[in-house]
């Protein structure tokens, strides 16, 4: 099947979102606006890679929280393969660590979800002209960050003490399941902590994650 023609007047559009609801809802949010146009929707991460290599939109609206490949994951790849094509995470989660993983891992901005139309499509307007784009809430993490006192020597001072905590079980061997129980955590937040610690450390997988915490020091 061919490829769907990209009006190079409209600003193109690929939603990555695993909840149908709510990629509908976005969709009729975005269709009702002249200056841009969906190309495609995404349903995984994979998928998200996939549609994005072979349309390559201007933007993709990314959920962090992506079946498979994460949406940082993915935000990855699409910034190093797809250098055109701009990254927006669009997510629930009002969390310092995961934004700050987003943005190192190449996104150009990050929204939290139920943002007026009007709203988004100002923010694809700045984020198409070569801006960032950050809710109140994600700017005043920019700030913290920018003017925090540096870390201690502890190893990888990116890392918040819990996702060190996760690295350090990762260079143990242990697998997900059994970090979850030593940690009192569920196996998808252990997911969520990984997909960060890549992302911060700038890593491909866990057996790079293991090789590079015990060369720090990590692991018993």
């Amino acid at each position: 099947m061919s490829a769907p023609t990209i009006d190079e007047n409209l600003i193109s559009v690929l939603i990555a979102d695993d909840h149908p609801v709510y990629r509908s809802g976005l969709r009729t949010l975005l269709d009702g606006l002249d200056s841009l146009r969906v190309v495609a929707e995404a349903s995984t991460g994979t998928e998200a890679l996939t549609m994005t290599y072979q349309l390559r939109p201007n933007l993709v609206l990314m959920d962090v929280s992506m079946p498979g490949v994460t949406g940082i994951e993915a935000t990855k790849l699409i910034a190093s393969r797809c250098p055109e094509t701009a990254v927006v995470m669009v997510t629930v989660l009002e969390d310092r660590d995961v934004f700050l993983s987003a943005i190192r891992a190449g996104a150009r901005g990050y929204l939290l979800k139920g943002g007026r139309s009007e709203d988004i499509g100002a923010a694809i307007e700045i984020v198409r002209a070569g801006g960032l784009v950050f809710d109140a809430q994600a700017s005043s993490w920019v700030i913290e960050h920018l003017t925090k006192p540096a870390a201690s020597g502890k190893p990888f001072p990116e890392l918040t003490d819990r996702e060190r905590a996760v690295l350090e079980l990762v260079a143990d061997g242990r697998g997900n399941a059994a970090i979850a129980r030593e940690l009192g955590l569920s196996v998808k937040t252990v997911r969520n902590y990984l997909s960060r610690i890549f992302a911060k450390l700038h890593l491909v997988d866990r057996t790079e994650a293991a090789v590079q915490a015990r060369r720090a020091g990590l692991g018993h």
